[in-house]
Order: structure tokens, then C-alpha cells, then sequence
């Protein structure tokens, strides 16, 4: 590849990076706010974040021994039809408040209820119950033009849009209940990512043989062959999401002090800036995989400590809780996103709540 094409991969990687945490953070204020509890969030506690480390160490070495023993054709071709479903719904849900601006005032939007119940009398129970409208069906349609091009020609765009689709939903839906389970889930991963990387060759090869959208890639011979590239430079959705919920937190904080300021958010936003961009800089010079995390967690920890040391807002910090702030009755995690290497794939954790009953959003989360 040559100099400009590995800049312009990078640099890509980078933007595509930035995109869903930003945007990510900001509808997570949004979703925390919402009234209706099949938008809310799932929040991780300090339980779930200690465990989340050796849940994902597990899950790891279970694909690289599956990938050792069984054909990786009949594997990923299983992979593929379930990241064809989940990848349409990501993407469904990631358009919708886009989507509704083009539609024009008198377009027939109707409402639809699909309803299943079982038992009868005062012993029936809700099985399914979801509500949706026209415009939903046409965004569902949009994402399954997507998925069908993923699934057959498994290109590099449809790939990086269902990841971008995970990686925002990821950041919104999954929330810090606070700033301590945040250091604990990210310095638990920062030792999970470096030993995976650096003492094994299990994330590498994973990370390599998992053919499904869990990392964002991009060719560093676009110059030379178009859009038929195949030299890619990736970065995994862990790497992503991860630091990202971490941001949105810190958001939500910012948004708690009520001082008009989004200091917090914007200092970590530029931590992992810098993070990311040491770790392309590292690799470069070294030539070998790097644990992206070994240097996003200390910065995106470490600038925004440092200012709230500088302001003497370490204690309300601390003190601060996401859950209790802003939604009282947050639903606590209760299964753990699917994790391939520092990738995370994030479809389990998102699967519920993507395909869980919902009611339609009058307004799409605005910016700040």
C-alpha cells in the first residue's frame, strides 16, 4: 500500500470511529429520558462490568477453538445469517429519526400492532407486542437492500454500515450506571485486551477468521484497485463502543451539573482522538497488532480526571449516578454482549432491544 492510501484508511478508520460515539452519546440522553420502557437503556453495574472482562475471555477462546475444530466455511455462514437479521434491525433503528425528515407531511403513515398473547381470560400473557408504523416498514426495507448485499457479496460498505449501526446503537443503549463502573469495565478490558494480543495469537486469529460486521475496515489499496480492494486496515467494535458508553457517561454528567458546559464530554472526545491515533502511530512503527484499548483507556480516563481534579469536581464525579439522575428504574444488564476479541460484536445485548415492542418516537434526539 502506499503512504497516501494508509493515510487515507487511517484516516477513514478515524472518522468512522468518531461518527457513532458522538452521535451515539447524544441519543443516549434521549433514550435515558424516554418514558416508554421498551426505549430505555440497559444499564451495566460495577457486578456486571467485573464479570464482563471474563465473560469476553471466555466467549473469545470458545471461537478460537471452534474455529480450530470445525470448518470456518460452516461457521461463518451461520454467523452471517445471524448478523443478516440483527444487522437490518441495527440499521433499521439507527435510520428511523433520519429517515423521518425526508418523508413528505402527507405521506400515508399508518400504525400497525403485531400482538401475540397466550392462554386465555385473566391467565393470557403478552408473547409479542409491537407497535409500528409506515415509515418503520420503509426504513426495514432500505436495511434489507443492505443485508441482502452483505450476505451475498460479504463488500466492505455494507460491512462498515451494519458496524457503524451496531456501534451507535451500542453507545446508546448501553449505559454506565456510573463514572466507578466505567474505570472498572474499562481497566478490566484494558488488562482483557493487552493479554489477548500481546500473550496470544487468539485474538489476531479471530479477529481475522470472524467474517461478520464486528470491525470496521478499510482498504488501504483504494487508490490502486477502486472499490475491488482487499488490503484492509480494521478497528474492532469494542474499541468503539466500549470507550464510547464511557463518553456518553460523561455526557450525562455534564448535562447533571447543569452549568450549559459539556467540558467532560468534549475533554474525553479528544482523549480518544489522541488514543486512537497513538495506537495507529504504535502500530505503524511496530508493524504488529496493538491492543487499542492499552491506550484509549488511560486517556479517556485520565484528561477527563485531570480536569475535573483542575475544577475540584473529582467528588461530584464520583457521587454522580447515570440511572438515578435521569431514569429512576433503569432495567440492570442481564446478559452480556458477544465479544470476539476486541471486537465486540455487541448483538446479544442489542438483539433484545432492538426487536423488543415499541412505540414511535414523536421527534428524533436532537443535538447539542
Amino acid at each position: 500500500a502506499t503512504p497516501e492510501g494508509m493515510a487515507l484508511a487511517y484516516g477513514s478508520l478515524v472518522l468512522m470511529a468518531l461518527l457513532p460515539i458522538f452521535f451515539g452519546a447524544l441519543r443516549s440522553v434521549s433514550c435515558a429520558k424516554s418514558k416508554n420502557s421498551s426505549e430505555m437503556p440497559e444499564t451495566i453495574t460495577s457486578r456486571d462490568a467485573a464479570r464482563f472482562p471474563i465473560v469476553a475471555s471466555c466467549t473469545l477462546l470458545g471461537l478460537y477453538l471452534f474455529f480450530k475444530i470445525f470448518s470456518q466455511e460452516y461457521i461463518n455462514l451461520l454467523l452471517s445469517m445471524y448478523f443478516f437479521v440483527l444487522g437490518i434491525l441495527a440499521l433499521s433503528h439507527t435510520i428511523s429519526p433520519m429517515m423521518n425528515r425526508f418523508f413528505p407531511a402527507n405521506f400515508p403513515n399508518k400504525q400497525y400492532q403485531l400482538l401475540f398473547t397466550q392462554g386465555s381470560g385473566e391467565s393470557k400473557e403478552e408473547i409479542v407486542n409491537y407497535e409500528f408504523d409506515t415509515k418503520d416498514l420503509v426504513c426495514l426495507a432500505l436495511s434489507s437492500v443492505v443485508g441482502v448485499w452483505y450476505l451475498l457479496r460479504k463488500h466492505w460498505i455494507a460491512n462498515n454500515l451494519f458496524g457503524l449501526a451496531f456501534s451507535l446503537n451500542g453507545v446508546e443503549l448501553l449505559h454506565l450506571n456510573n463514572v466507578s463502573t466505567g474505570c472498572i469495565l474499562l481497566g478490566g478490558l484494558f488488562i482483557y485486551d493487552v493479554f489477548w494480543v500481546f500473550g496470544t495469537n487468539v485474538m489476531v486469529t479471530v479477529a481475522k477468521s470472524f467474517e461478520a460486521p464486528i470491525k470496521l475496515v478499510f482498504p488501504q489499496d483504494l487508490l490502486e484497485k477502486g472499490l475491488d480492494a482487499d488490503n484492509f486496515a480494521m478497528l474492532g467494535l469494542g474499541d468503539i463502543v466500549i470507550p464510547g458508553i464511557f463518553i456518553a457517561l460523561l455526557l450525562r454528567f455534564d448535562i447533571s451539573l447543569k452549568k450549559n458546559t459539556h467540558t467532560y464530554f468534549y475533554t474525553s472526545f479528544v482523549a480518544y482522538i489522541f488514543g486512537l491515533g497513538l495506537t495507529i502511530f504504535i502500530m505503524h512503527i511496530f508493524k504488529h497488532a496493538q491492543p487499542a484499548l492499552l491506550y484509549l483507556v488511560p486517556a479517556c480516563i485520565g484528561f477527563p480526571l485531570l480536569v475535573a481534579l483542575a475544577k475540584g469536581e473529582v467528588t461530584e464525579m464520583f457521587s454522580y449516578e447515570s440511572s438515578a439522575e435521569i431514569l429512576p428504574h433503569t432495567p440492570r444488564l442481564t446478559h452480556f454482549p458477544t465479544v470476539s476479541g476486541s471486537p465486540a460484536s455487541l448483538a446479544d445485548s442489542m438483539q433484545q432491544k432492538l426487536s423488543c415492542p415499541r412505540r414511535r418516537r414523536q421527534q428524533s434526539p436532537s443535538a447539542m
